[in-house]
C-alpha cells in the first residue's frame, strides 16, 4: 500500500524585523510636538467626553498610498483646518495598512511602499513612521490610522490621535483587549453585517479592564472610557449594501447605547463604504442628512460627535498602476475642491 505524502505548510521567518521602539528611537517626534500633541488629544478628548460641541472631522485618502500626494493633500487640508476649528476640529486619516477581503491585492504602505512592487514589510514599517511623522511635522495635525494589526500599533503610538478598528476586526478579541489600552479614541466599526449588537459589545470589551499577552508582555489596561461607536452600514443577505445613518437609526441606537452602561456614548458616522455604497458624492449629502436628523432629535444630537470622510485630490479611484496624483488606488474618494466646499458648508451649518 502506498504511503500519502503530506506536504508540511509551514511560515517561513525571512527576517527579524526592528522593534516599534527601535523605530520610534529612530524616526523621534520632538519634544515640542509631543507637547502639542497632548494639548490637541485633550480637545479630541472633550469632544468625545460631550464638554465641547465641536465636531470631530477624520477625513482623506481610502488609503495613503505614497508620500508626496499624501502630503500635498494635509497641507490642503491643514490651511483649512486652522479656518474651521471653532467647528470642526480635522483629524487627517493616514491609513497606512488596507484590509482585503478575500486576503489578496494592494494591501497598503505598510505592505507594498512601492503599490507596483512586491511587499517589503521591512521598509514598510519605517515608511508608515515616515509618512505619519511628515504630515505632523509639515502641517501641525496629528493623524489618525486602522488598527489592521494590533501588533503593529506600537510604530505609531506616539504618533496617533485616533484610532479606528474595521468591521472585520470589531469581533476579534485582540482588537478589542489591545483597544482597552490605547490612550486616545477607537473607533469601533459595525461589522460588515451590520450587528449593533456586536458593535457595542465590542465598546463594552474596549472600556473593561483587561489582561492580556501583547508583544511576548503580559499587559494590564484599565480599558478606554473613548472607545465608541463608527457606522459604516452593512451588506445584507441579498449581497447589496445598505445604510445606518438614518434617522430611525440614531434613535435606535440612542435608546440602547446609553450612560447608564457605557462611558461617553458617541457615534461618528462613516460617510463612505456600505453608507454611501461606495459612491464618494453621496458623503455630501450624508453628512447633511445627519446634521438634520440631529436637529430634530436631541438624543441624536448628543450621540453624534462627528464624521469619517474619504477624500484625495481627485474625484473617485484608479488602478494601482494609474498615473494620476492624488487619486485613489482604493475605494473611490470625494476630491479636493468638493472636499473643501464640504467642509466649509459644515461649518456653517453647526
Amino acid at each position: 500500500m502506498r504511503k500519502q505524502q503530506v506536504h508540511a505548510m509551514a511560515m517561513n521567518f525571512k527576517r527579524r524585523l526592528p522593534i516599534p521602539m527601535e523605530i520610534r528611537e529612530e524616526m523621534p517626534l520632538g519634544p515640542e510636538l509631543m507637547e502639542k500633541k497632548k494639548d490637541f488629544d485633550a480637545e479630541v478628548a472633550r469632544i468625545f467626553a460631550g464638554k465641547d460641541s465641536r465636531k470631530v472631522l477624520i477625513i482623506g485618502p481610502c488609503s495613503a498610498d505614497r508620500e508626496d500626494s499624501v502630503l500635498e493633500y494635509a497641507t490642503r487640508l491643514g490651511n483649512l483646518a486652522e479656518e474651521v476649528k471653532d467647528k470642526l476640529l480635522i483629524i487627517p486619516r493616514v491609513y497606512t495598512n488596507k484590509p482585503r477581503t478575500k486576503g489578496t491585492g494592494y494591501k497598503g504602505l505598510l505592505h507594498n511602499p512601492d503599490p507596483e512592487s512586491p511587499d517589503d514589510l521591512l521598509a514598510g514599517v519605517k515608511a508608515i513612521r515616515h509618512m505619519h511623522l511628515r504630515v505632523i511635522q509639515e502641517t501641525g495635525m496629528f493623524t489618525a490610522d486602522e488598527m489592521l494589526y494590533p501588533s503593529n500599533y506600537q510604530y505609531l503610538v506616539d504618533l496617533l490621535s485616533y484610532v479606528a478598528v474595521g468591521a472585520r476586526s470589531v469581533e476579534n478579541q485582540e482588537h478589542r483587549l489591545v483597544a482597552s489600552g490605547i490612550p486616545v479614541p477607537v473607533g469601533m466599526k459595525n461589522p460588515t453585517a451590520g450587528s449593533t449588537s456586536v458593535m457595542l459589545n465590542s465598546i463594552y470589551a474596549a472600556q473593561a479592564h483587561q489582561s492580556f499577552i501583547f508583544r511576548n508582555w503580559e499587559v494590564e489596561c484599565d480599558g478606554n472610557p473613548l472607545a465608541h461607536a463608527v457606522l459604516r452600514g452593512y451588506i445584507g443577505l441579498d449581497g447589496r449594501t445598505y445604510p445606518n445613518y438614518h434617522y430611525e437609526h440614531l434613535e435606535r441606537l440612542a435608546e440602547r447605547y446609553t450612560s447608564e452602561k457605557y462611558a461617553n456614548p458617541a457615534v461618528v458616522v462613516d460617510c463612505n463604504h456600505d453608507n454611501s455604497g461606495k459612491r464618494p458624492l453621496e458623503q455630501i449629502r450624508i453628512c447633511k442628512e445627519v446634521l438634520d436628523s440631529c436637529r430634530r432629535n436631541e438624543a441624536a444630537a448628543g450621540l453624534v460627535k462627528g464624521f469619517m470622510i474619504e477624500s484625495y485630490l481627485e474625484d473617485g479611484n484608479q488602478a494601482v498602476d494609474g498615473a494620476v496624483f492624488g487619486k485613489s488606488i482604493t475605494d473611490p474618494c470625494l476630491g479636493w475642491e468638493k472636499t473643501e466646499a464640504l467642509i466649509r458648508e459644515l461649518a456653517e451649518r453647526l
